[in-house]
C-alpha cells in the first residue's frame, strides 16, 4: 500500500510510455497549491513570499559560538598529540555551526516559560558563587560508559510518510490550586534574556557528536575526499570525541536530556547503515535495497532524519528542556518539531546540491523524484547501484527530468512547516532569528 504522500509515485511505475505535458504532477508533498487556474501552467520554480527583515539568527549568539569553539580543545583535556590535533582540524576549521545554533537559539526563545525555570536559574546562580560550575568546564579525562537506549516517543514520530506535525502533549488533570497569598503569574521569557552554563555546555556537545560523524563518514569518501588522517585515524578519533560528549553529557545532571542525546549517537549508527550500498551479515548474507519506490522513499526519509534531523531535533528540545521545560510543557515539542523539519529540509537540499558526487548507496530525493519520469531507474535504485555503470547511467537519466527542482519544492516544505510551529513561542527577536534560519537553509545563503 502506498503512503498517502506519495501515492503519486505509484502511477509513474506503469508500463504506459511517459511523455512530458506542461504540467507536471508532483507528490502530495511538493505539490502547489489546488486553488491555481488549471489554464495556469504550473512552474517548477517555486516563488517564496518576501517578508521583513528578520533578525540574523548568527548575530545574536555570536559570541557563544565563538566561546563554544574556542573552548572545545580544552573540554577534550588531555589526549595523544594526533586526537588533539584532528580535533582542533575540525573545530577550528569554519562550519555553519547550525546544531550548536539550534540549541543556543531555543535556549533563548524558551528561557523563562518552563515550569522549573526559576530552580535551574537558582542551580546556575549558585554554582557560579560556589565554583560548582567549574565542573562543566573541567577537562575530561576519565573514560566514561554509558548504556544507551532510545526515549519512549510517542508512535508519530516513527512515520516519515509526511511532513512531521507536532501534536499537543496530552494536558494532566486538574487539580485545585493551593491557596496562596501570591498571584498565580503566568509564564513569560525571562529578560534579559540569558543563557544557562548547562545549555552552552550542551552546544558543545552536540557540535563534538556532529564532528565525530564527520570524521567516521570520511572513511567511505574517495581519496580526493580524505581529511589526511587516515581511516584507522577517523574512526578513533570519532569515537574518542563520542566518548569524551558522553562524559560531559553525563555533568549535565538531567536525565532525560541524556537519554535523548544519547540515542542520537544510536541514530548515527543506524543512518549510516542505512546509507551503504551493501550490507552483508553471517545469517542473512546480502541484505536488498529497497523493493519499491515507496520503499526507497521511506528509507531515505528515515536516513535523512537519523543522520541529520535527529541530532538537531533533539539537541534543540534538550535545551528547552534544561531550561526547566516539563513533560506537559509544548515548548520542548515545538524545539523538537521544528529541529526535526529543518533537519531534513537541510539534508534534502544537502543531497540536491551535491548530485553529481553521487556514489553506491541509497537514492536521494531527486532521483526518486526523477524515478517518477523515467521509470528506468527503478532497477538502479533497487540494487543501491552497485552495478558497474550504474552511477553513469542514472546521471543520464536524471537529464531533463524535473528531479532537483521539485527536491526543492519538497524542502521548503518541511521548512514551512518548521517555521508554522513558532507561533507557539512568544515574540521575541530569537523566535524571529528562528524563523529568518529557515530561509537561510533553503536559500542556503550561508
Amino acid at each position: 500500500m502506498w503512503p498517502v504522500a506519495l501515492r503519486p509515485i505509484a502511477r509513474t511505475l506503469s508500463p504506459i510510455p511517459i511523455t512530458k505535458c506542461r504540467r507536471r504532477k508532483l507528490s502530495a508533498l511538493a505539490q502547489q497549491p489546488a486553488s491555481r487556474p488549471r489554464s495556469e501552467p504550473l512552474p517548477l520554480q517555486h516563488e517564496r513570499p518576501k517578508t521583513r527583515q528578520l533578525p540574523d539568527p548568527y548575530l545574536l549568539v555570536a559570541s557563544e559560538l565563538t566561546y563554544i569553539r574556542k573552548n572545545m580543545l580544552n573540554l577534550l583535556g588531555s589526549a595523544h598529540p594526533g586526537l588533539a590535533g584532528m580535533a582542533e582540524y575540525y573545530f577550528l576549521h569554519p562550519s555553519k555551526q547550525l546544531r550548536s545554533l539550534l540549541v543556543l537559539l531555543f535556549s533563548r526563545a524558551t528561557n523563562g516559560l518552563g515550569r522549573h525555570w526559576e530552580r535551574k536559574h537558582w542551580d546556575a546562580a549558585y554554582e557560579s558563587t560556589s565554583s560548582q560550575s567549574e565542573v562543566l568546564d573541567r577537562p575530561l579525562k576519565l573514560p566514561n560508559v554509558l548504556n544507551e537506549w532510545n526515549p519512549s516517543m510517542p508512535d508519530h514520530t516513527e512515520s516519515f510518510e509526511s511532513v512531521f506535525i507536532l501534536q499537543q502533549p496530552a494536558q494532566p488533570p486538574s487539580i485545585p490550586p493551593r491557596p496562596s497569598r501570591r498571584p498565580v503569574v503566568p509564564p513569560q521569557l525571562v529578560t534579559p534574556m540569558l543563557l544557562l552554563p548547562t545549555q552552552v555546555r550542551l552546544a558543545q556537545i552536540v557540535e563534538m557528536i556532529h564532528v565525530a560523524s564527520l570524521l567516521h563518514e570520511t572513511i567511505s569518501r574517495g581519496p580526493e575526499e580524505k581529511n589526511g588522517f587516515g581511516n584507522k585515524l577517523s574512526i578513533l578519533g570519532g569515537d574518542f570525541l563520542l566518548g569524551r560528549a558522553s562524559t560531559a553529557l553525563s555533568r549535565l545532571g538531567e536525565s532525560e536530556v541524556v537519554e535523548l542525546v544519547a540515542s542520537v549517537i544510536s541514530n548515527l549508527v543506524e543512518g549510516e547503515f542505512l546509507s551503504m550500498d551493501e550490507v552483508r551479515t553471517p545469517e542473512q548474507g546480502l541484505i536488498q535495497g529497497p523493493t519499491s519506490l515507496t520503499a526507497a522513499w521511506e528509507l531515505y526519509l528515515r536516513k535523512s532524519y537519523l543522520k541529520t534531523a535527529s541530532l538537531m531535533a533533539k539537541g534543540a528540545r534538550s535545551a528547552v528542556i534544561l531550561g526547566g521545560s516539563q513533560e506537559d510543557d509544548i515548548w520542548k515539542e515545538v524545539a523538537y518539531a521544528y529541529g526535526r523539519n529543518l533537519g531534513i529540509a537541510y539534508q534534502l537540499l544537502e543531497d540536491a546540491a551535491d548530485l553529481r558526487n553521487i556514489s553506491p548507496g541509497l537514492a536521494t530525493g531527486a532521483m526518486l523524484f526523477a524515478c517518477e519520469e523515467r521509470p528506468a531507474l527503478l532497477p538502479l535504485i533497487r540494487r543501491n547501484f552497485t552495478s558497474p555503470g550504474d552511477i553513469e547511467l542514472a546521471l543520464e537519466y536524471i537529464q531533463g527530468t524535473s528531479g532537483v527542482e521539485r527536491t526543492h519544492l519538497l524542502a521548503e516544505t518541511y521548512a514551512d512547516k518548521a517555521r508554522e510551529v513558532l507561533h507557539l513561542l512568544p515574540e521575541s527577536d530569537t523566535k524571529h532569528a528562528l524563523e529568518g534560519l529557515t530561509e537561510i537553509v533553503v536559500s542556503r545563503t550561508w
